[in-house]
């Protein structure tokens, strides 16, 4: 008689603790002990990045649709555009720099997780705000110094200030394809997106130094 083998042993309970990483900043509404005006800040600096995501993701439609136009216009009917190729990079663009602000405000910005994941929270904390302070910040006000130069060369050219508002403009096009856009709408996402990264900044310094003192994330 052959005896049956015994099914595999399956866990009873499922190791979420990447989801839990990601999702422990979901919530708008910061627990009752925190200092009023950390809670508040972090509070009103969320629910606008909230409302910043949800108008970015609109994004997608017109990088969705040109992508499918071109697709089908060229296989189907023979004629490929000029213009796809721009749109199509120029929103890929925008939508990260605009979105990476929200994306930081519900922790789902990528991080080396097998190491911090098992890490005590007070010590999860402790390395971002380290972090933050020693890197993303210096990083991003740099970056948010060089691209808005960046944008305001792609609208005044070297003109100053008065002059460009004076209508001395020289307006930026791309160089790189037929179609030549005008650069200024992309341009100016970085240094909006920079903003925006920084802004969200502040939020997560205030949610690491709770957790750095309570020892719990708010």
């Amino acid at each position: 008689m052959v005896k049956k083998k015994s099914a595999p042993k399956v866990k009873e309970t499922l190791d979420i603790t990447d989801e839990l990483i990601a999702e422990r900043r979901t919530s708008l509404k910061m627990p009752k002990d925190m200092v009023p005006w950390m809670a508040k800040t972090i509070e009103f600096i969320d629910a606008k990045m909230l409302l910043t995501g949800k108008i970015v993701c609109w994004i997608c439609v017109p990088l969705i649709f040109s992508m499918v136009y071109e697709v089908i216009g060229r296989h189907f009917f023979n004629r490929p555009t000029l213009w796809v190729y721009d749109v199509t990079r120029m929103s890929a663009g925008a939508f990260f720099m605009l979105g990476a602000a929200y994306t930081l405000s519900k922790g789902i910005h990528i991080r080396a997780d097998f190491l911090y994941r098992n890490w005590k929270v007070r010590n999860q904390a402790k390395v971002d705000l380290f972090l933050y302070l020693l890197f993303f910040f210096p990083g991003f006000l740099v970056f948010f110094w060089v691209s808005f130069d960046y944008a305001y060369t792609s609208i005044c050219g070297r003109s100053d200030l008065m002059e460009c508002i004076g209508g001395k403009t020289r307006i930026q096009r791309a160089m790189d394809t037929t179609w030549m856009p005008i650069m200024w709408p992309l341009k100016s996402c970085m240094p909006i997106g920079a903003f925006l990264l920084l802004v969200q900044g502040f939020s997560e310094i205030l949610k690491s130094y709770y957790a750095f003192v309570k020892g719990r994330w708010p």
